[in-house]
């Protein structure tokens, strides 16, 4: 086990920083809302952004957190992953992330501030941006495969490129 971890934090070392300081704060709750979300968002501008809204009570979220953790692992070393937990009281959100962990953290989103500048009003639901920073697209519900989130990953993310 400590050798494994040792290995995953060596192999972190030679990563771009900010996607290496995203999965250093893996399966946190971070607070700070609008503001803070918007300014991670700035900050990785030139990586692919791949947002993902969940919340304790959603049935379809728990279902798909294993697929983002896949994609995450897989894709994290050129893609960058944030979840956003919506509308959700810290205690069972913070069981449920015991639950379904996942390698990047989530932010805050408890008024729905966040999720309204997105127009959408279901969980779960994912946005794109590109390397730009432009919001590219707005997928509403679960992803059931992480080949499937692979696919909407590289349309819309990587605009086409492999991932």
């Amino acid at each position: 086990m400590r050798a494994d971890r040792r290995r995953t934090r060596a192999s972190k070392a030679s990563w771009p920083p900010e996607l290496a300081a995203l999965h250093g704060q893996a399966n946190r709750l971070l607070p700070g809302g609008q503001e803070a979300f918007d300014a991670r968002v700035r900050s990785l501008r030139g990586r692919p952004l791949v947002v993902n809204a969940w919340a304790s009570w959603c049935g379809p979220c728990r279902s798909e957190l294993p697929v983002f953790q896949a994609a995450s692992v897989a894709l994290g070393r050129g893609v960058a992953f944030v979840g956003l937990n919506v509308n959700d009281t810290p205690g069972p959100a913070r069981g449920f992330q015991r639950a379904h962990p996942v390698s990047y953290p989530s932010y805050v989103d408890g008024d729905r501030r966040i999720s309204r500048s997105y127009g959408v009003q279901g969980l779960p639901y994912t946005v794109f941006y590109d390397a730009a920073g432009r919001r590219v697209y707005v997928h509403q519900g679960p992803y059931s495969s992480q080949a499937t989130l692979a696919r909407d990953v590289r349309r819309y993310a990587l605009g086409g490129a492999r991932a």
